[in-house]
């Protein structure tokens, strides 16, 4: 069960407009390393931990990607809000426009759908561990390639929040992972 509070997990307040960044930040909404991938592939593999710590650890990270997922909605939306079909044309991105309007479709920046072989699992605890550690630290570099394309200061902000809780996330799952070495946990068929 999940308590949903109405409020970011950081506060999102972008007061310019950015077509061509918001274009950007779908790597993070719908891309193979997004915020999307990362929740749903950890909420699969939590079944597959030997221990109800590895268990909790999966879907308590799981779920705050949900809510990076909704951050990065929210910035995608304020940076697009208002467009003009000019500002959507010159930015790229008529041909989402066409099809979806102002509302967000699960893409990458190219407008490939978002697809289930995003979402890795094994059945093997430990090496869905180190995909895990390898993913948020594609995550993290995603993030550093996203602030390298943007000086706005409202969009610094939530992206430098963002990418430090990919490194905390690697770390969390580094611990659980050198948990389960040091005391042998065999994988329970």
């Amino acid at each position: 069960m999940w308590k949903y509070e109405k409020k970011l997990q950081y506060p999102v307040n972008i007061k310019n407009k950015d077509l061509k960044m918001a274009k950007y930040l779908y790597s993070q909404y719908g891309g193979p390393d997004s915020e999307l991938s990362a929740a749903l592939r950890y909420l699969n593999q939590r079944y597959t931990m030997p221990d109800d710590k590895g268990k909790a650890l999966l879907t308590d990270i799981a779920t705050e990607e949900l809510a990076h997922l909704e951050m990065i909605s929210a910035m995608i939306y304020q940076l697009t809000k208002g467009a003009t079909i000019e500002e959507i044309k010159n930015a790229g991105m008529g041909g989402m426009f066409s099809m979806h309007d102002g509302g967000l479709f699960i893409n990458d920046p190219n407008g490939v759908p978002f697809t289930t072989s995003y979402i890795e699992t094994s059945g093997d605890f430990i090496a869905d561990l180190e995909s895990d550690m390898a993913a948020e630290q594609r995550a993290r570099a995603t993030y550093e390639h996203l602030m390298d394309l943007t000086n706005d200061v409202d969009v610094l902000a939530p992206l430098a929040f963002l990418r430090q809780r990919e490194v905390v996330h690697y770390q969390r799952f580094k611990e659980l992972r050198n948990y389960y070495l040091d005391k042998k946990i065999q994988r329970k068929d």
